[in-house]
């Protein structure tokens, strides 16, 4: 049985606490939920049947926050989406990482909902792959070059009145202000001063790590050892860590790796009353650059206490190698 180092069981929908997010699941669902509209005939991209929305433009240099203009009111359908502006940027690549600000416009009146150029904080959990986005949405980002801004139609009917009248009608803009790529595996230089009482680990071509315990007893304190440093940002209290990661029960039986899985994991570093991580990885992950790869051993404490998880015993020592991929 795997057991993630969650309370419970973790999403990327656990972001989306405010509307200004909201748009980045708009993005990486389905539901950005049909109804009549102002639309023209089927997208001409490849691969894209949504519906395009007519009558709205965007103003404004590539990669700073467009204006949008549109006549009052407009209903959009579901998922029908208009490309605003191409961008001028490198063109948007499979598997990228892309950074996004974005805009919530209602538009039965046109008012500003929410946006993240007044706070200057992108979104940068959306990943360009079918899995993440859909195919729809991957070949509409696929078409376009960084700076460039697309806008996707809500309509939620959940609002509507039961006269008969339609509801809530969005706009959520987003512009695409940069792209990366993930670490596959942990790279940098190996730490060479790492304590002889702790478990030795070692790692296979791929990056996959196996342990040899021998006869550690574990720690009553949190051990957070830096294996392999990287050179990446620094992961800090309120990000998200994008981990691959094995763990061990302190007899060197493994309960969960999403090595075998061919997964990544995005981990909250921060409490979240939605189902954050174990506060183990929460403290000992802070402090660590992406590419690094971290040996935490988390006393029963910080990890599941008296409460048995899976197939890992009440009052367990846990311990796990972490590789850090990315954060955001």
């Amino acid at each position: 049985m795997h057991t993630q180092p969650t309370r419970r069981r973790n999403t990327l929908g656990m972001r989306i606490a405010a509307a200004a997010t909201a748009l980045i699941a708009c993005v990486s669902m389905s539901a950005c939920g049909s109804s009549d509209n102002a639309s023209q005939p089927n997208s001409a991209i490849p691969g894209v049947t949504a519906k395009q929305i007519a009558g709205v433009t965007a103003t404004g240099e590539p990669g700073k926050k467009p204006t949008i203009s549109f006549k009052t009111p407009l209903n959009v359908e579901d998922n029908s989406y208009v490309i605003l502006q191409e961008g001028n940027g490198e063109a948007i690549k499979d598997g990228d990482r892309i950074c996004m600000q974005g805009i919530t416009i209602n538009t039965k009146d046109g008012t500003e909902i929410s946006d993240t150029w007044a706070t200057n904080k992108p979104d940068c959990s959306a990943v360009v792959t079918k899995s993440f986005m859909g195919e729809e949405k991957y070949n509409i980002f696929k078409s376009m070059k960084i700076n460039g801004t697309v806008a996707f139609g809500s309509n939620d009917q959940s609002s509507a009145s039961s006269t008969g009248s339609t509801g809530a009608s969005y706009l959520w803009v987003v512009t695409v202000i940069s792209q990366s790529k993930d670490l596959t595996k942990a790279e940098g230089k190996k730490v060479a001063d790492i304590p002889a009482d702790l478990p030795t680990v070692t790692n296979a071509a791929d990056g996959k790590p196996s342990i040899d315990m021998h006869g550690y007893k574990g720690s009553d304190k949190l051990v957070s050892q830096t294996l392999i440093e990287g050179t990446g940002p620094k992961c800090e209290e309120g990000d998200y860590a994008v981990v691959k990661y094995t763990g061990w029960l302190l007899d060197g039986t493994q309960f969960d790796s999403n090595w075998d899985s061919g997964s990544t994991f995005t981990a909250p570093l921060f409490s979240s009353s939605s189902g954050g991580v174990i506060k183990g990885w929460q403290q000992g992950l802070q402090g660590h650059t992406v590419g690094s790869e971290v040996l935490l051993v988390i006393p029963p404490d910080l990890g599941y206490g008296d409460q048995a998880a899976g197939s890992i015993p009440a009052n367990s020592t846990l311990v796990f190698v972490v590789d850090i991929l990315a954060k955001f």
